[in-house]
């Protein structure tokens, strides 16, 4: 067999995906890049933290993903006054049976968007280490387990600071992607004012039909761990993923998770794009959304005027590339 024949099947990886990406342009434009990522993080298990100014879709897009998902949904808005058993859930004293009943929080679900992540305080924000991480709640000593599916599309605006609170790195490096958002061009804001002027039921989102279910998605994701990626790639991860905590403009480099998202990622991105083998390309184009959030730049770096972004580049630049 060729090196460039699949040796698994990825035709319904790549139906579903078409038919997604056709659904998604009903309601959504010239955000391809975010649907793109947004799809590589739930094949390959990850959660992801959507950025930008107010009305730039971060909130349409996670509501989208949900709807074309058919699995259950739920939203939690994240408020200063958020405490952690708003998000997980609460013992009840129950009188009938003499014993306390736990009472699950709206984090149980498949898809959870977490909506202005940034303004609830650390005490609820450390509540979702476990849950991100090891897709669990531990209550009173009883530990839930939660769905396979569950994924968390959290949303934040970067501009304003009254109210808000720093996300702690250890949130941070639990997000495969951060994906930066900014505003449509013209003739993109042409297209929406065009869609919104013709469907009156717009913000409903009722016109979008659910195009994979949750046994699919499962199904895909057992398949992705077939996804052939050489030694020569599994090290050149490692390389760049290494460079973050050498390189000289960095205060804190990324952390081997970073490396297990970027190896994941890089699987299911390639997946995507019909082939059941990872290319260096493929690794390079999810390096800086997968790096980007969890790297700090030194205070010398930053009086320069860098950027986390630019110093990924460079990374990609100063790695040599197997062949």
């Amino acid at each position: 067999m060729s090196e460039f024949e699949n040796r698994i099947d990825l035709k319904l990886l790549n139906e579903k995906v078409d038919k997604i990406k056709t659904e998604a342009r009903k309601a959504l434009v010239g955000q391809d890049k975010m649907l793109d990522l947004i799809l590589v993080a739930l094949l390959a298990e990850g959660h992801v933290l959507i950025e930008g100014v107010p009305g730039v879709a971060k909130t349409l897009t996670a509501r989208l993903t949900a709807r074309m998902i058919d699995a259950e949904f739920k939203r939690i808005q994240f408020t200063p006054d958020l405490m952690p058993a708003d998000v997980l859930g609460t013992s009840i004293f129950n009188p009938k049976k003499a014993e306390f009943d736990y009472k699950k929080g709206p984090i149980f679900s498949n898809l959870v968007l977490i909506d202005e992540i940034n303004r609830a305080p650390a005490k609820t924000q450390a509540s979702l280490f476990e849950v991100m991480e090891e897709k669990q709640v531990t209550n009173d000593g009883t530990t839930y387990p939660l769905d396979p599916l569950f994924m968390v599309l959290a949303t934040q605006n970067p501009i304003e600071q009254e109210g808000t609170y720093r996300l702690p790195e250890a949130q941070l490096d639990r997000f495969i992607f951060k994906i930066k958002v900014d505003y449509p061009k013209l003739e993109e804001e042409f297209q929406v004012l065009h869609l919104v002027n013709g469907n009156f039921g717009f913000k409903q989102l009722s016109f979008i039909e659910p195009v994979i279910n949750r046994k699919e998605v499962i199904e895909i994701r057992e398949n992705l761990r077939q996804i052939l990626t050489k030694d020569s790639l599994v090290e050149y991860i490692a390389h760049l993923v290494g460079k973050t905590r050498s390189h000289p403009s960095l205060y804190l480099g990324a952390s081997p998770r970073a490396s297990i998202d970027l190896l994941r990622s890089s699987k299911a991105y390639a997946a995507m794009q019909g082939r059941d083998f990872v290319t260096p390309e493929d690794i390079q184009y999810l390096f800086k959304p997968v790096v980007d959030h969890r790297i700090i730049l030194n205070p010398e770096a930053e009086m320069q005027g860098l950027t986390t972004t630019e110093v990924c580049q460079q990374i990609i630049e100063q790695v040599t590339v197997p062949k």
